[in-house]
């Protein structure tokens, strides 16, 4: 979970990379061109100093998270609900100047019924890489958070974080990279970083626990999404050879099914990539995106499954060449998705979104935003609510730093006519 500079030129300059040939090739597309004149901006919520958006919608409800810092040193989360189209006053959750605060693995927001969960990572040492998931919680008809709560319960002074939290039932269904296992023994030796996952309650408490991974990337984000079938978790893989795919496990009845990667880039790289997954479901049809530097050739693929993610289709080529990553995917319905993502042009960070369907079609690339390149910019969100898309990102200046906020109607893509 280290964010290092030489993490960050990974992420980044992927083209110095060597790696072993694809087992598949994707579906490459002609993409048309782009349509600028579509996305709106809204007044953001979000105060200066703010940065690590994260964007949640459930059924009628939606909201906004974010951070903003005080001289350096303190730092507090807050919130603000999305009502006819616009972002409502923002609400403060906590407080805090002991937090451990990273551009990629920002803290996130949900809510089920009512009911609101939300996380923050606090160091557990003064160790740079020690520190805790704690969760808050607010019960439907509650009107404080019940705060800094632990998630997970080793007690060791090591990393966890990189959390996806979904509403499961009447309840949160949370998944997170766990470094219990990575601290040294008594010969020095360290286990690798593991996935895990639980069932926790409105209340905060932890029904159910679950090791889905023993050995997984260290510093990529996780996905985590309900299908018809049960809960799924997508992540970066980690094999022995130090193969880094993107890999899948599912809850099918009451157990869960053995890691397996959805489709064999083969990128061998001897580092976090810092560039996790994001899956979507609609019943049993899935959606997975993600970024891959294999070949030489940094891309970001799309693709379906229609048995709660047992089987997958061929990838479907999104974009190669100079691309960040940092994806996100939502369904639109059953035959549509949309898909958004990084590219790098000179010093700025393109932030684009285009629709690609079950067939392997994709519309017009819509620019969303041009942030700066640097890893500031963080992992841009997108959610989709009445037809609309919202979007948020962190605008860097040469000062400070602000979430802005922007949304598109769905229908606003086109698609090139048939020749």
């Amino acid at each position: 979970m280290r964010s290092t500079s030489y993490f960050y030129t990974l992420a980044v300059i992927l083209s110095v990379i060597g790696c072993k040939p694809e087992a598949k090739q994707e579906t490459k597309q002609d993409i048309p061109e782009t349509n600028v004149s579509v996305v709106q901006a809204m007044v953001s919520p979000a105060g200066e100093s703010s940065s690590l958006p994260h964007l949640m919608s459930n059924k009628d409800v939606a909201l906004l998270s974010w951070v903003e810092t005080t001289g350096d040193t303190v730092h507090t989360m807050y919130y603000a609900e999305l009502v006819d189209g616009e972002w409502q006053k923002p609400q403060a959750i906590l407080s805090g100047s002991d937090w451990f605060v990273n551009w990629a693995d920002y803290p996130m927001i949900t809510e089920n019924n009512g009911s609101l969960w939300s996380h923050i990572l606090k160091k557990s040492t003064v160790g740079t890489y020690s520190y805790d998931v704690k969760m808050n919680v607010r019960p439907t008809g509650a009107t404080e958070w019940k705060t800094d709560m632990q998630l997970h319960t080793d007690g060791t002074p090591t990393e966890h974080g990189f959390v996806s939290v979904v509403p499961y039932n009447n309840d949160f269904f949370v998944n997170w990279l766990d470094g219990r296992n990575t601290e040294k023994n008594e010969v020095g030796e360290r286990d690798a970083m593991t996935l895990r996952a639980g069932v926790v309650s409105t209340t905060g408490k932890m029904l159910q626990e679950y090791e889905l991974d023993t050995r997984t990337c260290d510093c990529c984000q996780t996905a985590s999404v309900i299908t018809d079938n049960g809960p799924i978790v997508v992540y970066r893989d980690r094999s022995e050879e130090e193969i880094r795919d993107i890999g899948i496990v599912r809850l099918v009845d009451g157990n869960w099914t053995a890691p397996k990667v959805i489709h064999e880039d083969n990128w061998q790289i001897k580092g976090c990539p810092v560039n996790g997954p994001k899956v979507a479901a609609l019943g049993n049809e899935v959606v997975v995106a993600w970024f891959t530097g294999a070949e030489n050739n940094p891309k970001v693929n799309v693709i379906f499954s229609n048995d709660g993610g047992a089987n997958f289709q061929e990838p479907i080529l999104i974009a190669e060449g100079m691309v960040m990553g940092r994806v996100d995917v939502l369904w639109m319905d059953q035959d549509k998705a949309v898909v958004s993502w990084m590219e790098s042009k000179d010093t700025l960070a393109i932030f684009n979104a285009m629709i690609v369907t079950t067939d392997g079609t994709v519309s017009n690339k819509q620019v969303i935003a041009e942030l700066d390149g640097s890893r500031k910019s963080g992992f841009p969100q997108m959610e989709i609510v009445e037809e609309t898309l919202y979007f948020a990102w962190t605008e860097q200046s040469a000062s400070t730093s602000k979430i802005q906020t922007a949304k598109m109607p769905v229908d606003a893509f086109t698609f090139n006519s048939p020749k």
